[in-house]
């Protein structure tokens, strides 16, 4: 074939391939229409001094919302309406002595409330941060078990196991250590839960939530 013919085909292919290809793109994702199991995603903190959408998408990665986000996947699958063998509660498995304390009483309307659950699973971190802020400020940066401690990592550890027990942990460099019955223990979620950043959660001693 001339070399001169040979171009004007290939370049005649090209373009035709070109517009086959441009047809039969898929159009771009609409991520808004992204559910799991057609749920709400309630992820609203009820607070005004965070933004929580970037471009009409959950903002992730190593904020809040992905912090708690992280540990409601690993305790239920991010599900509201789980409820555990041992009678642990919501999509971030609280137990009733607890939802005690934070002023909540009605386990049965505490399960069917997504938006109840957001709030206290906010002001039991606060709570959390406050029987821990010394702790974070001498420990945060050690390593112990191999693990580099942080904020994140000992708030995580004290939704597991409670802020006594993460106190005892630290106080002993990783020598005591609890798991739940499940075998989950402090470090893997000192480890698991590492480098989210907290300072969007104000330590309060007290934290009461309003029940509905």
């Amino acid at each position: 074939m001339n070399y001169k013919y040979s171009f004007y085909f290939i370049a005649l292919l090209s373009l035709v391939l070109g517009l086959l290809y441009a047809f039969s793109s898929p159009p771009p994702l609409n991520y808004q229409e992204y559910r799991l199991h057609d749920e709400i995603l309630h992820y609203t903190v009820l607070e005004n001094d965070i933004d929580v959408f970037k471009s009409g998408i959950p903002f992730l990665n190593n904020s809040y919302i992905g912090f708690k986000e992280a540990i409601a996947f690993k305790e239920s699958q991010g599900k509201y309406d789980t409820v555990n063998t041992l009678g642990y509660l919501g999509k971030y498995q609280f137990g009733v002595s607890t939802l005690d304390v934070l002023g909540i009483h009605n386990p049965s309307n505490f399960i069917n409330n997504p938006e109840l659950q957001e709030r206290v699973f906010l002001a039991n971190t606060k709570r959390n941060k406050w029987i821990l802020r010394r702790y974070i400020e001498c420990y945060e940066g050690h390593v112990m078990d191999g693990i580099l401690i942080t904020e994140s990592g000992i708030l995580a550890a004290a939704h597991l196991a409670g802020p006594g027990s993460v106190k005892r942990y630290l106080r002993t460099y990783g020598a005591f250590d609890v798991s739940d019955t499940f075998g989950t223990d402090i470090p893997s979620y000192m480890y698991k839960f590492s480098g989210y950043d907290m300072s969007f959660v104000s330590p309060h001693r007290t934290p009461k939530i309003s029940e509905p």
